[in-house]
């Protein structure tokens, strides 16, 4: 019974009409969160992209700042302080304030909203 199952699924998921309607759901995903994201600040690091599995589709938040950037956009941050150097090389704290997450992809797919803690750096 349950190799016809998994069998069922497979042939489901790979159905025509199937693959079209999660395309156009995950566009439709994409394009709100992209609003949402757009919202907040026109320009910067971050962008909406669809990334394409062999069956599912994933809306991604991506940052060139790397993956913590997109986690605290997602989720807010804490508080911290961190060293830098200017262009002479002297080194100076600076205090990144604390935000709160903007939960974009949340928002975007109509996921309720679920804090678990601020990213530390």
């Amino acid at each position: 019974m349950a190799f016809m199952y998994a069998n069922t699924n497979k042939v489901v998921a790979r159905h025509a009409d199937v693959r079209d309607e999660l395309d156009r759901v995950t566009f439709e995903v994409a394009v709100k969160a992209e609003e949402i994201l757009i919202e907040h600040r026109a320009d910067g690091d971050s962008s909406i992209e669809i990334e394409e599995g062999r069956i599912d589709r994933y809306v991604v938040l991506s940052d060139d700042r790397g993956q913590k950037a997109a986690l605290s956009i997602e989720y807010g941050r804490a508080s911290t302080t961190v060293s830098r150097r200017d262009r002479h090389g002297n080194e100076f704290e600076v205090t990144v304030p604390e935000m709160d997450g903007l939960y974009v992809l949340a928002r975007a797919a109509g996921l309720p909203k679920k804090r678990k803690g601020k990213v530390k750096p």
